[in-house]
């Protein structure tokens, strides 16, 4: 038991040195997952899961991770006091929950007409993949 307790502070240690003290990280942790979940859930909806197309929407995750990593690096060295590493898990929060919501729709839950003519025109302009 305490073996695993050591193990749990070295894992504190590591992610505040790669990602800081960024406000939201757990937050964009459980949308993320939640998307994931949405995504796949969607896919067997529709008959279209498939291994390959799963497994470049995770590293796509991981690399939004690196993303959040590399904005922290910059905002370190520019001593900006988070706010670059905050703008940029502000703005995967709110691009993973456009796509929960555009899964949502595609498994036609109802989602409120504003926020399904947002993701129409994103869509349309090519902004949310």
């Amino acid at each position: 038991m305490e073996q695993l307790l050591i193990n749990l502070g070295s894992l504190e240690v590591a992610k505040m040195y790669l990602f800081g003290n960024v406000k939201f990280l757990d937050l964009l942790l459980v949308v993320m997952a939640l998307d994931i979940i949405t995504g796949v859930v969607k896919a067997i909806k529709a008959g279209n899961l498939w291994s390959r197309k799963s497994l470049i929407g995770y590293a796509n995750k991981m690399l939004v991770l690196v993303v959040v990593v590399l904005a922290n690096v910059v905002d370190t060295i520019l001593d900006m006091n988070g706010a670059i590493t905050y703008a940029t898990v502000i703005f995967y929060i709110v691009s993973e929950g456009l796509s929960i919501l555009e899964n949502l729709a595609q498994m036609n839950v109802v989602v409120p007409k504003k926020l399904a003519d947002k993701l129409k025109v994103m869509k349309d302009e090519g902004g949310n993949d």
